[in-house]
């Protein structure tokens, strides 16, 4: 068999890694994106791991200009600057690379793909094959017998291995070396390879498939007619130059060395501290199994003597062996990257006698504050029973109580510490509060404020990472917790519930749990002053725990009949629809299958004669696409007719039933405070924020969501236009607050003055482009993307921003002062101190540094319209609780809250919910609710 080598292409590999993450990039705690980083050695160890290569080499561009900038001044002069995170992370990648004793190959004059060019053919004559790792399409002219294209896979696909089969079929040629000549012919607007202008990649294939050569077919122009014909006579030399510029050199000054690219052992104490330092935890996992796969030595008795990464006793660095110190002869060294619970003089304690329990109670009554959690059977908080709860007052010091299964039992158990949960003198700490709390309200147990919540307290630090637990154990303790898995199994059928686990093997999982979290408060207090979070924390985030937590105890009322019949209803519609595409279509297929749908409009039907292909090269059939294709054909409308209808069948109207709980016959949601990074709540199971408005059969699902019976009516409140408003008051524009203030329709005054016209003059038409600049440009919209949106011509639609901002002259002043404020602080700020991290705002990449702008311009916007209506939540919430109310409020979407009000209340909830939401902070602009009632929520909206 014959030996395999691996070449990487260094920067294809990193910046596929970096946009891979560009819209969640991946930063640690010192602030470091380390996406690029992550990816491409995540990349290299999943290919040293699976495909075992006996060699191995990586090749980068040499960092200077090469022949082909001497051949062509132009070459490469359209690509934007590389992006800073890039910059900054490939010492990092060369330092990793040196460390797994990993040759880089770096030729002055030369591109990466000439040494990976020739490497791989000397590779080739010394009896290898050859795995060229690269998505570059370029290499494909480099396919031989020996010598093959690895594409790393991507999300959800498997690694694509390109042989000479398979470049020939991709290309439609005989000989893999005529790439260049297709590659010549198309150009290539990344590397701006010029080519035969008007001629694309399917021509291009054509004409060598027909003639074989560029040479060839400049021969032959005789032979061809039209537009075609005129390119290639007017830019012969252009085009022999590009197959120039698109050949790969195999003649490199570099020699294959077969000792210097075989697999060596790494220096694992190298690499131990490079992933340490930039927090690699899973790649750390996928270098030790690495190290056992290639450097273990297999013991007399036939077992192998594997290394395992344990926890060192003491800060210091200290290896253990599952065989002794046999490892110690070749050198190895492995340290554990996170301490542990084995690492520190923990005092943890199970509580179940009358004496322990009461020598607990007095502890936590003698302390300003403790931490808690609770252990439970479900991880939906209403449907969940309590195992036990723990405590912690002291760092390395808790408490476990374990609680009976027996409901009765239980709350007599649990009520033991209701005193202390419900005073509202104590400072109550935890690590997602809000779960907490309803599990305990299940057991007539209201847990009262001041809270400190080490989730809510990350996000407000860091809007953008993670914020669980193991992650901030790991980033600020350097402490790897205890997985629920070791407890009760991992997912599936066998899997363990935790009332199936003993309490003393609890203990320590739910001690470890108050005991992190106790520390972790220690630690992200001072950030929170630090960086003047700690009034949005008190004032708002804190306070808000208790009003999800009693939104989802209250739940809203589900018509499941009314649903259920809607859904037959939908039904119909469906088949109907369908039963039109087939006979539009002329013959019966699979409407969901991309392929077969494909083949319909663009193959069958030619609705339009260039579609656009995916990757795997297969026709586009996308929603955007779809849509763009809106008149060109009447099955498109058909389709998109039937997709809106199957979404809404699968994603919202048959789902719903099936999530009201059967103990209360109500609907619970779940309100997430830490998701969005621009201060806005989400909810899931289900999802109400996106229950479809805009179209009449997406509104009809609202008809289902009613009063809880006869004696109350649903009310909804909406903000009106409420960014809008925070933008007048934000860029102090006066025109803008003019029109607020003095009640016009802001978009038929928008218009108006864009179109120069009086109010009664504006066309429905001219309201519609003026409300779509309106909320487009707050968001940063581009001329492009307003003409896309509203139908209008680039020009015009330019044309309609100028004048927006002729009418509005400050908010453009707004605009451009926010973005220049994110270049010098890194950040973007709310009126209510939130911020927003913008770390890619100085970016030298133009669509990177444009994303951060955007996002410079509506975060503040965003971010303070979600803490007005979080502001509008506490005081109505405060307002019912003073005056006990039996109204109650159930649901936030957006800038909508809605209640069940009772029947006798509904004047003073009506009064209390206007004045509370137009009042939650005073703006230079009035803020203004609209409320409506019935009998569900279709009718109160």
């Amino acid at each position: 068999m014959a030996k395999k080598i691996f070449i990487l292409d260094a920067y294809a590999l990193i910046f596929r890694a970096y946009y891979a993450f560009i819209n969640r990039p991946i930063v640690n705690s010192k602030g470091l994106t380390t996406s690029a980083i992550f990816g491409f050695t995540n990349t290299l160890l999943e290919v040293l791991l699976k495909e075992k290569p006996n060699n191995i080499a990586v090749a980068i561009d040499y960092p200077a200009a090469n022949f082909r900038h001497k051949m062509f001044e132009a070459y490469k002069a359209n690509r934007s600057a590389t992006p800073e995170d890039i910059k900054l992370s490939v010492p990092y990648i060369k330092e990793i690379l040196k460390a797994l004793n990993i040759p880089i190959y770096e030729v002055e004059g030369y591109e990466a793909d000439d040494t990976i060019g020739t490497l791989s053919k000397k590779a080739e004559k010394a009896g290898y094959q050859v795995f060229m790792m690269t998505p570059d399409k370029d290499f494909a002219q480099l396919v031989s017998e020996n010598i093959f294209m690895y594409k790393p896979k991507r999300t959800g696909d498997e690694s694509e291995i390109l042989g000479v089969k398979e470049v020939l079929d991709k290309f439609g040629i005989e000989n893999p070396l005529q790439v260049i000549d297709i590659l010549g012919l198309w150009g290539d607007t990344a590397d701006n390879i010029p080519g035969a202008p008007g001629i694309g990649e399917k021509t291009s294939q054509k004409l060598i498939e027909d003639y074989g050569s560029i040479e060839n077919l400049l021969n032959n122009t005789d032979k061809l007619k039209g537009k075609i014909k005129e390119s290639l006579e007017n830019n012969r030399e252009q085009i022999l130059m590009s197959k120039t510029l698109a050949t790969i050199k195999l003649d490199v000054p570099v020699d294959f060395s077969e000792q210097e690219t075989t697999l060596q052992k790494p220096d694992v104490d190298k690499i131990n501290e490079i992933f340490q330092n930039l927090e690699f935890k899973m790649l750390m996992n996928k270098f030790e199994k690495y190290i056992n796969l290639n450097f273990t030595k297999t013991l007399e008795n036939g077992q192998k003597n594997e290394i395992i990464l344990t926890s060192p006793p003491s800060i210091q660095k200290k290896l253990e062996y599952q065989q002794g110190d046999l490892f110690a002869s070749m050198g190895v060294d492995i340290s554990s990257t996170k301490k542990t619970i084995n690492d520190f003089p923990i005092n943890y304690n199970i509580v179940t006698s009358e004496k322990e329990i009461s020598e607990l109670i007095n502890l936590l009554s003698n302390s300003p504050e403790f931490c808690f959690d609770t252990e439970t059977t479900n991880i939906k908080p209403t449907e969940a029973e309590l195992v036990g709860i723990s405590f912690s007052i002291t760092e390395n010091q808790a408490y476990y109580v374990p609680i009976s299964a027996n409901y009765e039992k239980a709350v007599l158990e649990i009520s033991k510490f209701k005193a202390i949960l419900q005073d509202k003198t104590k400072l109550k700490i935890g690590q997602n509060l809000k779960y907490d709390i309803i599990v305990l309200n299940n057991y007539s147990i209201s847990v009262e404020p001041p809270f400190f919540d080490t989730m809510i307290a990350h996000y407000l630090i860091e809007p953008d990472h993670r914020h669980n637990m193991d992650y901030l154990a790991e980033t600020f303790l350097d402490y790897k917790t205890i997985k629920i898995e070791e407890l009760i199994g991992k997912n599936g059928k066998n899997q363990l519930n935790m009332r199936d686990v003993l309490p003393e093997n609890i203990k320590n999982y739910a001690c470890e749990d108050a005991d992190i979290t106790l520390k972790l408060k220690n630690i992200l207090l001072p950030k929170l002053i630090e960086n003047n979070l700690l009034e949005i924390f008190n004032n708002i985030e804190m306070p808000l725990i208790k009003v999800l937590a009693n939104i989802e105890i209250n739940g809203v009322n589900i018509d499941s009949q009314e649903i259920i019949l809607y859904s037959k209803k939908l039904q119909k519609e469906l088949v109907i629809v369908e039963e039109k595409i087939h006979q539009t279509a002329g013959e019966k297929f699979n409407i969901a299958s991309p392929k077969q749908l494909g083949i319909i409009l663009f193959e069958k039907l030619k609705v339009i004669s260039n579609p656009k292909l995916t990757k795997t090269k297969q026709y586009s059939t996308g929603e955007e696409i779809l849509d763009k294709l809106k008149g060109t054909h009447e099955i498109i409308d058909l389709i998109l007719d039937y997709r809106s209808l199957a979404k809404l069948i699968s994603t919202y109207v048959e789902p719903l039933p099936s999530l009201v709980y059967s103990k209360t016959n109500r609907l619970h949601t779940s309100y997430n405070q830490a998701v969005a990074s621009t201060g806005r709540l989400s909810s899931t199971s289900p999802n109400l924020q996106n229950i479809p408005i805009k179209e009449e059969r997406g509104r009809e699902i609202r008809k289902s969501f009613i009063a809880r019976n006869e004696n109350y009516t649903f009310l909804s409140a909406d903000y009106s236009q409420v960014e809008l408003r925070i933008m007048a008051h934000l860029s102090e524009d006066e025109n803008m607050i003019k029109a607020f203030n003095d009640n016009e329709d802001i978009h038929t005054a928008t218009a108006a003055k864009i179109f120069n016209k009086q109010i009664l003059e504006v066309s429905k038409n001219e309201r519609s482009q003026a409300k779509s600049a309106n909320f487009g440009i707050i968001y940063g919209i581009s001329a492009f993307g307003l003409a896309e949106n509203i139908g209008i011509s680039r020009k015009d639609a330019k044309t309609l921003i100028d004048n927006y901002f002729l009418t509005y002259p400050k908010v453009k002043e707004y605009m451009d002062k926010s973005i220049q404020n994110a270049r010098e602080t890194g950040y973007a700020i709310t009126i209510f101190g939130r911020k927003r991290n913008l770390s890619d705002i100085n970016s030298q990449n133009q669509l990177i540094r444009s994303m951060a702008e955007r996002n410079a311009i509506n975060a503040p916007i965003q971010g303070a319209s979600a803490d007005i209506i979080k502001i509008a939540m506490i005081n109505i919430y405060n307002k019912f609780e003073e005056k006990n109310l039996k109204s109650k409020m159930i649901l936030q979407v957006h800038d909508e809250l809605n209640f069940d009000v009772f029947n006798d209340e509904l004047e003073i909830v009506k009064e209390i919910v206007k004045f509370e939401m137009e009042n939650a902070v005073k703006l230079k602009v009035n803020l203004l609710v609209d409320i409506g009632i019935g009998k569900n929520w279709l009718e109160a909206h």
